[in-house]
């Protein structure tokens, strides 16, 4: 996140939907890292908001990237994060022109609880005359993907939103529990999150 500056709101988050529904011909497009919160908390705290960019990736990547080997003659593997970085990346024109850019993931950059996508908030919103969704991690669980780093940033994230919207910190427990972690970081997950509990 970045120190100061703007900050994301929902209608970003909706851009987002909305710009990789239309580059990939798909009717769903994820978002993950921490501006993810904006589909979950709509007055989350500024601190949380001040990023540069939205981590996303299109739920038809995979599908796409396999198409577009078929056209490709120099025998390059098409990636859809690459592809999204270079239409909506950093100092492009939809950087340029929206004052953020989209940062292409996929499916594996965020560790999230094992069942997060059945507790996934959607989001929709219209594109080329068709309804298009965004799907995000339900707060507890952006929480704990955020907590699977855990540096100084993370922490600020985590304690500005416990700060304004008091987290349910032994469901957050849970959660790292059923997450995909290497049990020190677990356990370090863990011992931070018992220290929120103890300030409050």
């Amino acid at each position: 996140m970045a120190e100061g500056g703007p900050v994301r709101d929902f209608e970003d988050l909706l851009r987002v939907v909305r710009a990789l529904a239309f580059a990939f011909d798909t009717d769903t497009v994820y978002i993950v890292g921490s501006q993810a919160i904006l589909a979950s908390m709509s007055d989350a705290p500024e601190a949380t908001r001040q990023s540069p960019e939205i981590d996303a990736f299109p739920a038809n990547a995979k599908v796409w990237e396999m198409k577009e080997a078929k056209h490709t003659r120099d025998g390059v593997q098409p990636i859809a994060s690459e592809h999204i970085d270079g239409l909506f990346g950093s100092e492009s024109q939809f950087h340029r022109t929206h004052g953020f850019y989209i940062d292409g993931v996929d499916e594996t950059t965020a560790k999230l609880p094992r069942g997060w996508l059945n507790r996934a908030v959607r989001v929709q919103t219209e594109v080329g005359g068709r309804t298009v969704t965004g799907v995000a991690p339900a707060l507890e669980d952006l929480v704990v993907s955020k907590l699977a780093r855990l540096d100084d940033r993370d922490k600020r994230f985590v304690s500005a939103i416990h700060g304004t919207r008091p987290l349910d910190l032994e469901l957050i427990e849970q959660r790292i529990r059923k997450t995909d972690l290497d049990p020190t970081v677990a356990e370090q997950a863990i011992a931070y999150v018992r220290s929120l509990a103890s300030e409050g």
